[in-house]
């Protein structure tokens, strides 16, 4: 069967628009011709046929000329199939898109410059199984894809046919870059089917959807997928033109204004009115700044308003203020970051011992920084007690990392606008404490010390502070931080955020899950002994001026310990500071005074002549002897304790206990709770049951005047009752921590590693702990553990099975329990 094609008069444009306009014969006949297994594939860069549509193909690749050639010559069918790269030169299978048409090479014409052009007319669909061959051309293996036709009296079809040729009409009217030919080749095609593969060859849908419509089998349903498409890009067209027409608006308002503004100044040129210098400075500085274009229109606009007010003008200051701070904040501008891990690490570990953890998240951040080359910084929360260099240690991650660095104390911080600023309507309004320190450091992402942040006051009449933080603390957030006084918003993403606390109970929860905990535990003896080596002792030389002399002021390791463990009672380092600076104060004096007679070696016999008595004693371990006292453990602010319950029995009615020593809540319940399990596990002490119907129990808690609370003493309240009650020893060297329940299990406690120290201070050989603490003496290191051994148990009985020995102290207290006598005598 032979098919005529109708082309129109433009045969060869560069609009990109299919050549055919109708086609005679039978359609169907036409794109369901018989199709080879194996068809020369022709790659396509950007260009999508279908079935019917005739297209000009400009050759570039030597192999396709070689298969153009070919084909034409032996009248073959080839295959036209879409790279998906048009960048690729020589695709491979993955290279191609999976549909594509057979087709046939109409004409073949070498245009001037030698590129070869073919007209090819596409005809059945086909799926790219695999590439049989690659040279001289491309080969393929090919699945056909017929076609299922709607049926002719389908009125569904006939009226969507219709509205795709409305749509297409209306399209081509709204570009101007399609010619009123493309509608009149729409207007004169008269088969529907051929209309469709026009519409979907031509209009500018992506190759993707293009793709899509190639695969779908149902003619029908291809029909609503191109509508559907048509639909979008008419809507798209509509958006831009309603875009177009109010930017031509915008321009003719633009230039009356300019106009205007033109004979503002003239008249002010005329009337002797110069442009301020102010504003020329500040224009100076802004033509350098590397600031958003909204940022850039919104400083000009406010700039311009300097124009309106008299130098002598309040208004005219007030202004200018907000133009300087404007301008001097640095808008895009950042340090580079050095992330040399082992130089960021020796600088962490000369400014501080210790904090290993801390360490480790700093250089993680920097590794993976290093990884990425962009990302957002995190925001941490330092927590701990006093004196451990939480703020100091901020400025070592700046100087590790080459950042600046500015620091804002919160403590006592009671006003919202702090923190976002003041409105510009008000009188000395300026910017919030997080601008001014951005302006400050000069770059957008410093090591920025939120210090105390625990002390914000919440919930004022001035609004709520902590509130504010959230804003700024929010990685989702400050992004775009807006201060009141700026009025725009300004990115916090690269700043790091450090945050100091004390203690995270008086933090609002959505501030505290906003920020990443890392806690900074107390020092340990044998911590503060090289830090004082390390850092304070040459600061305080310095600071005293007898870093100058020939012969300084040695310290002994012994002497360190005394002043730490007798003239110091914290888990920082800051009264120790004080003492050794005291010290050398006292070695000054005597210097000047009796110069040569001044004895630098400093003892420890020789410290009581610097500082005085010691103020402070540790406990010591204190034996077995009595029934009853028992050592226990408890962690302070200032580190660990080892603490001694003491029980006693008097004759009395019974079911009377008493608590002294200045205990909390928590351990009273503790003590209750242990007595409790006592009287309930009697028999298995041996204990007569009676004995609590007439004896009274007394615990005590050595050193009143200092409160006490928590439930670590669990377990040694109830082993301290059980020794009293049986008169039995408890082993020697031993001490132990550790909660109970009612039912004699126990509990996991906290502050292992301060406890271990103390119990290692006193003389204590075994301690005593649940099994589930194990985990953290895992994680402690070695030297801390040397010399102690650690019992794990599960409940009370597993305590007593280990700490009560079977020997009985001296002088046991006999329970005498005298039998009630029968009233009733038999007679």
């Amino acid at each position: 069967m032979e098919f005529k094609i109708k082309m129109s008069d433009n045969q060869f444009s560069n609009k990109s628009i299919s050549m055919i306009a109708d086609i005679e014969g039978d359609f169907t006949d036409m794109i369901n011709t018989e199709m080879p297994s194996e068809l020369p594939i022709l790659p396509v860069r950007n260009i999508v046929l279908f079935p019917g549509v005739v297209w000009p193909i400009l050759l570039g690749r030597a192999s396709s000329m070689k298969l153009a050639r070919q084909a034409e010559k032996n009248g073959e069918v080839i295959g036209v199939v879409c790279q998906r790269d048009p960048d690729i030169e020589v695709p491979t299978y993955d290279d191609l898109y999976e549909y594509g048409v057979s087709a046939k090479i109409v004409k073949q014409f070498t245009l001037p410059g030698g590129n070869t052009t073919v007209i090819v007319q596409a005809q059945s669909r086909f799926h790219l199984d695999r590439l049989t061959k690659e040279k001289p051309f491309l080969k393929g293996e090919v699945t056909p894809m017929p076609d299922l036709h709607p049926d002719k009296h389908d009125r569904e079809w006939k009226t969507a046919v219709d509205d795709l040729r409305r749509m297409a009409e209306e399209y081509i009217s709204m570009v101007d870059e399609m010619s009123d030919e493309a509608t009149f080749a729409i207007r004169n095609i008269h088969n529907d089917e051929m209309m469709l593969s026009f519409v979907c060859a031509n209009m500018p849908f992506t190759i993707q959807e293009k793709i899509k419509l190639l695969g779908v089998e149902t003619v029908k349903e291809r029909l609503f997928g191109a509508m559907k498409a048509l639909n979008r890009e008419i809507n798209l067209q509509k958006l831009k033109t309603d875009i177009r027409n109010k930017t031509r608006e915008d321009i003719d308002e633009q230039q009356k204004n300019y106009f205007l503004q033109q004979q503002i100044k003239n008249l002010q040129a005329e009337m002797g009115n110069q442009q301020q210098p102010e504003k020329a400075e500040l224009l100076r500085k802004a033509r350098n700044k590397k600031w958003p274009d909204e940022i850039a229109r919104i400083f000009y606009k406010e700039a311009d308003k300097l124009d309106n007010f008299q130098p002598q003008s309040p208004d005219f200051n007030v202004q200018l203020n907000y133009l300087q701070t404007f301008v001097s904040l640095p808008w895009g501008e950042y340090t580079k970051d050095d992330l040399n891990l082992q130089r960021a690490q020796k600088i962490l570990d000369h400014d501080h011992y210790g904090m290993e953890k801390v360490k480790e998240r700093i250089l993680e951040y920097m590794a993976v920084l290093s990884l990425r080359g962009d990302l957002k910084s995190p925001i941490l929360c330092l927590y701990g007690p006093p004196g451990v260099g939480k703020t100091s240690l901020g400025k070592s991650i700046a100087e590790a990392m080459k950042r600046k660095y500015v620091r804002v104390s919160l403590g006592g911080l009671h006003d919202e606008a702090e923190i976002r600023g003041h409105r510009r309507t008000y009188i000395g309004a300026m910017p919030g404490r997080i601008i001014k320190s951005i302006q400050k450091a000069g770059s957008s992402n410093p090591v920025f010390i939120l210090d105390e942040i625990d002390k914000v006051t919440q919930n004022t009449i001035n609004g709520d502070p902590s509130s504010a933080l959230l804003e700024v603390l929010d990685p989702e957030q400050n992004t775009a931080f807006h201060d009141n006084y700026l009025d725009v918003d300004y990115d916090l993403s690269k700043v790091m955020f450090i945050a100091t606390a004390n203690n995270l109970s008086t933090i609002p929860r959505p501030l505290l899950d906003r920020m990443e905990i890392i806690e900074v535990s107390g020092y340990i003896t044998e911590e503060k002994i090289e830090i004082a080596k390390r850092h304070l002792i040459p600061r305080e030389l310095d600071n005293t001026g007898l870093k100058t002399l020939s012969e300084k002021p040695k310290f002994s390791k012994a002497t360190i310990e005394k002043i730490i463990e007798q003239y110091t009672r914290e888990s920082g380092v800051r009264q120790l500071e004080k003492q050794i600076n005291k010290a050398m104060r006292k070695l000054a004096y005597k210097r000047q005074v009796e110069d040569s007679l001044v004895n630098w070696k400093i003892t420890p016999e020789s410290l009581e002549d610097l500082l005085g008595k010691p103020p402070f004693y540790r406990d010591i371990y204190q034996g077995n002897e009595y029934a009853g006292v028992v050592t226990g453990l408890a962690w302070t602010s200032v580190g660990g304790e080892i603490l001694f319950i003491e029980t006693s029995l008097s004759k009395g009615k019974g079911s009377k206990l008493t608590l002294t020593g200045n205990l909390g809540d928590v351990m009273k319940e503790s003590a209750v709770l242990a007595l409790e399990y006592v009287k309930a596990h009697a028999d298995k002490l041996g204990i007569d049951y009676r004995i609590f119907d007439n004896w009274n129990i007394h615990i005590h808690v050595p050193e009143g005047a200092t409160p006490k609370d928590g439930p670590s003493a669990g377990i040694t309240i109830a082993t301290s009752i059980a020794s009293a009650l049986t008169q039995r020893k408890v082993r020697k060297n031993t001490a132990m921590t550790g909660e109970i329940t009612l039912r004699g299990k126990v509990l996991p406690v906290g502050g292992i590693k301060e406890k271990i120290l103390a119990a290692k201070r006193a003389g204590i050989t075994d301690i005593v702990m649940c099994q589930e603490n194990e985990k953290d003496i895992l994680e402690i290191p070695e030297m801390y553990l040397k010399g102690v051994q650690f019992h794990y148990v599960e409940n009370v009985q597993d305590v007593w099975n280990f700490a009560l020995s079977d020997e009985i102290v001296d002088n046991p207290l006999k329970f005498e329990i005298e039998e009630e006598k029968d009233k009733d005598k038999s007679k």
